[in-house]
């Protein structure tokens, strides 16, 4: 169970696994449940070194010297990072940007910048059943701050009772420390609760007024921000983002809801609808007042634009801010200063500086820029990965850099944490709306040349799922095209995949889908189908393009082999089940976890639980307790060369284990769950040549290893070794850097 650790020792909240991306996951591979609640677990670090390149030996073994380095965040780690995925911000006449995540992983949820740099956050936003949310504005004496509050079970204090969820504003000092008041709830009184059917979707404040949002009442309510009773209430359908023009009358952005389109509404005040209002807009997601008094719009639909209407009379569209298109214009996916995507934050300062937000599509993270009012970019803060690793393109000897939805290019001349540039955002929702990273959760990419063509292989927390994806280099295209996608069987005879995505999968059973007409949908008779063992250990693709799939304790016979049948003529890569090929699992092995296979040499790793080493309780997401190399593996029966034991748990309470493994060169990678620490193994004799830590370059911190893949090696021609390690608690990916 993951979890992180907060101020006070007490109960956390679970985390959503399709909107917030993780959640508590019992391990059990029968079931996933999610549980409610756990103790917090107290983490110390302890820092054993201050030099920016660092030695940890193994007694007796010689050492690499390495230096931690990382991609993803602008900062490294420690009191700075940047949050995940903002959902809503509030810009100060002086500049300073205040924000609302719904989760962020170190518990910044709200977190309060200014001139390029992180000045505070609003404490408390994190954990004891507790989130943060949609909306955020700010007066001169107070930060109010849309936030989710759920139960946690029989307490004296003032949490709601089993069952319930307030849906709250919490009033913070600007220093980010709560502001209680006489009528306020929760256990420090600076809680207001203003729905317990629906979040918040919109905040601003006038005249010591605070205007509220309760969308699923369809009501704007009215409060005293001195003393936070309630005034007065009106009604409006379906009601979003609020601001407030020079006159103290309201533009509130009108949702849409299925077939019923998002408007923007003039409202007095008082709460008398006022004539004008906007129609033409797609995907309003953030509003905001300049000092002209005009009114700016992000438009999330495909223009990917700031919209600029005069509102002195009749509103008149009168300008636009950023490239039409956003990053899809041009060279589709390629990232420039004026390409916006996923808008979600908007607002100027006294002086017309432009601050918008975009985090991209399904939460890809959170990308800040502030803006000249002539467009000039002067400061840009990235958050760009969650629950992500990344992967090195082989052609281009790890210059290319590549997570589920980000292309970096590497300049390793560059000191730690300033080596990498986000050069494309592969993903693109209107051309291919049913890109499978729009519908789930995938986590870790694997970057591979088919006949000297890049693809991207990526797999998810649980293993469930391979999917694939091509590039059109010839158009110049950055964004990455579906292409295919293997699905495991579902154990209760199901979909595979509950919900109305992907569109004509099989009834039941497992499936891979090719993109056969080139289009990027899954259309009708693009599926071929099968059944098997539903509890998957691993994926891989090797350096041929072959696939590998692990089955856990299925019978004797649980390694898949899918050879590579070529390229369709849209360059997609054909599998099919009917070339499939089962092999044994060796007899050590009672649970089968992980698979590397290297054609070249015809070596095998596999690893597991064993005979000798078996699993205490059922631990789903690890390695294993053992990994073993094979030799001449296509042969029959091949014999172990060697077996290594690696951390596993032997308690039952989970405190060692191993999250995932990796093989390059001339070595074995592995990375532990909970102590992110990364063991190195003669991949010749399976001696332990080495371990370390992460290294003073991200503050000897890390957080826990939540993914199959979490850790990933790559060998440059020059004999230095990349490990690329999830590092989700602060947003990043870690690169460790070895000279071999």
């Amino acid at each position: 169970m993951k979890f992180r650790l907060i101020k006070k020792l007490g109960i956390i909240c679970p985390k959503f696994d399709q909107s917030i991306k993780k959640m508590s996951r019992k391990r059990s591979f029968n079931q996933r449940k999610f549980l409610t609640f756990l103790l917090c677990l107290t983490i110390g670090i302890i820092v054993s070194s201050t030099a920016i390149t660092t030695r940890w030996t193994v007694s007796g073994s010689p050492t690499h010297t390495y230096k931690t380095s990382w991609i993803g965040n602008s900062f490294g780690g420690g009191k700075d990072w940047v949050q995940n995925n903002i959902e809503a911000m509030y810009v100060a006449a002086n500049g300073t940007v205040y924000t609302n995540s719904v989760w962020d992983e170190a518990g910044r949820e709200a977190g309060i910048y200014q001139d390029g740099k992180i000045i505070g956050m609003a404490n408390d936003t994190h954990g004891w059943s507790r989130t943060g949310g949609k909306a955020v504005t700010v007066d001169s004496k107070y930060i109010y701050l849309a936030i989710t509050q759920g139960s946690i079970g029989k307490t004296e204090k003032d949490y709601p009772p089993d069952g319930t969820t307030w849906y709250c504003v919490r009033r913070y000092d600007l220093s980010g420390k709560p502001a209680p008041f006489t009528s306020g709830r929760g256990w420090d009184k600076s809680m207001l609760i203003a729905s317990t059917k629906g979040e918040i979707t919109g905040l601003a404040t006038a005249k010591k007024e605070l205007y509220v949002s309760d969308s699923a009442a369809n009501r704007i309510r009215i409060y005293s921000t001195e003393t936070m009773q309630e005034l007065r209430s009106f009604s409006v359908t379906r009601p979003g983002a609020i601001t407030v023009d020079q006159k103290a009358n309201l533009w509130i952005i009108q949702n849409k809801k299925g077939s019923n389109p998002a408007k923007i509404l003039h409202y007095s005040h008082t709460g008398k609808q006022l004539p004008q209002e906007i129609t033409k807009v797609i995907e309003p997601t953030a509003i905001a007042i300049d000092p002209q008094g005009r009114l700016l719009v992000a438009e999330n639909g495909p223009l990917q634009q700031v919209l600029i209407y005069n509102v002195t009379d009749k509103p008149v569209q009168v300008g636009t801010f950023g490239t039409k298109g956003g990053v899809f214009a041009g060279n589709p996916g390629e990232v420039q200063d004026l390409k916006l995507y996923g808008i979600t934050g908007l607002g100027t300062d006294a002086t017309g500086n432009i601050y918008i937000n975009s985090n991209g599509f399904n939460r890809s993270g959170t990308d800040l820029r502030k803006f000249s009012p002539s467009g000039k970019q002067l400061w840009r803060l990235l958050g760009l990965l969650f629950v992500d690793n990344a992967d090195a393109d082989p052609q281009t000897d790890g210059v290319d850099v590549f997570t589920k939805e980000e292309h970096f290019v590497m300049d390793y001349s560059q000191p730690p944490g300033k080596q990498w540039t986000f050069k494309n955002y592969t993903l693109n929702p209107f051309k291919y709306p049913q890109d499978p990273r729009l519908h789930t959760s995938p986590d870790a990419t694997f970057v591979r040349r088919i006949q000297g063509k890049p693809f991207l292989f990526i797999t998810n927390m649980y293993s469930s799922f391979l999917q694939i994806y091509r590039f059109d280099t010839s158009k110049n295209n950055k964004v990455a095209i579906p292409s295919g996608m293997f699905v495991g069987t579902n154990g209760e005879g199901k979909k595979s995949i509950a919900g109305n995505w992907p569109p004509h999968q099989p009834a039941k059973g497992e499936w891979i889908w090719r993109d056969r007409n080139g289009n990027g949908a899954f259309d009708e008779g693009e599926y071929d189908k099968s059944e098997d063992y539903p509890y998957l250990g691993g994926w891989w693709v090797d350096s041929k393009g072959d696939v590998w799939k692990t089955l856990r304790t299925q019978d004797s016979i649980g390694i898949r082999h899918y050879p590579l049948q070529g390229l369709d003529a849209n360059g997609n890569p054909i599998y099919a089940y009917s070339s499939m090929q089962k092999q044994k699992t060796p007899s050590m092995f009672t649970d089968l976890r992980r698979i590397e296979y290297f054609p070249e040499t015809d070596t095998m790793y596999l690893s597991g639980f064993t005979v000798d080493h078996p699993a205490k309780g059922d631990d789903t997401g690890v390695v294993g307790s053992e990994i073993v190399r094979f030799d001449n593996w296509s042969q029959e029966n091949p014999t172990p060369r060697w077996r290594i034991v690696v951390p596993h748990d032997t308690t039952g309470k989970r405190e060692v284990s191993t999250a995932a493994m990796s093989v390059a060169g001339d070595y074995v990678f592995i990375v532990t769950f909970k102590t992110a620490e990364v063991h190195i193994y003669n991949a010749a004799t399976g001696v332990q040549v080495q371990q370390f830590k992460p290294g003073s370059e991200v503050a000897h911190e890390s957080g826990w290893i939540d993914i199959p893949h979490g850790i990933r090696a790559f060998r440059r021609s020059n004999g230095e070794y990349l490990v690329f390690v999830e590092e989700d608690w602060k947003g990043k990916v870690i690169i460790y850097r070895l000279m071999g």
